[in-house]
């Protein structure tokens, strides 16, 4: 009779102990999928999002912070624009015609040009009033024509317009006796603007001042 009650007590004995071991895993197992969820879910806590109109208004404070200060000039070569900008803002906007992309080769193949309007950033390094053109070699070859000795016999007034802004190696900003050519890519590379609108741009530029074209 001992023997049997002992049996049965042993029994309930282990039989608990399965119990509280099953309950353990149990528990366990649910702190396991609660990890994994908080892992794979990729749920955000509401209270650390960050709203679309908070990103947007930091970026347009960083585009901000980056634009140039004061007066400059941009370019867009694609478009055939030209904007006189200050602080941002659009002080003037005006039509203009940049770079053919045409290659012209000299006869016998020992030179070559291509003539594209630069891209990048640069910077007014002179201020001229009634400039004159002193043709360069390929304007003779382009013509047809042979190239001239002296010095004199390249230079050219009028075809440039009232004003002239350089910008290095021989680029320049400047005016334009074909009005109706603008819109264009018909340049040898400078940027033809008319001289009506490039007045106002020669007078709030000065030495210095930044060209971006693009």
């Amino acid at each position: 009779m001992r023997f049997w009650k002992f049996l049965l007590a042993a029994t309930v004995v282990v039989y608990l102990a399965a119990l509280a071991i099953v309950a353990l895993s149990w528990v366990h197992h649910l702190k396991l999928s609660a990890q994994w969820k908080t892992v794979w879910s990729f749920e955000l806590d509401p209270g650390a999002r960050v709203k679309p109109e908070t990103q947007n208004a930091a970026l347009k404070k960083k585009i901000k912070e980056l634009q140039p200060k004061g007066v400059y000039i941009l370019v867009d070569s694609a478009e055939n624009r030209l904007y006189l900008k200050k602080d941002g803002q659009t002080v003037k906007e005006a039509l203009v015609s940049t770079g053919s992309g045409v290659v012209l080769v000299e006869p016998g193949g020992k030179r070559s040009w291509v003539f594209d309007t630069p891209k990048g950033e640069f910077f007014v390094k002179s201020k001229i009033q009634n400039p004159y053109w002193v043709k360069p070699d390929w304007a003779f070859i382009e013509e047809n024509e042979p190239i001239p000795k002296k010095m004199e016999d390249r230079v050219e007034a009028g075809v440039l317009g009232d004003y002239a802004l350089g910008f290095g190696q021989g680029y320049f900003i400047h005016g334009t006796l074909y009005t109706r050519l603008l819109g264009r890519n018909v340049t040898h590379g400078c940027v033809r603007v008319a001289d009506k609108d490039l007045e106002e741009v020669f007078k709030a530029s000065k030495i210095g001042t930044r060209i971006y074209i693009y």
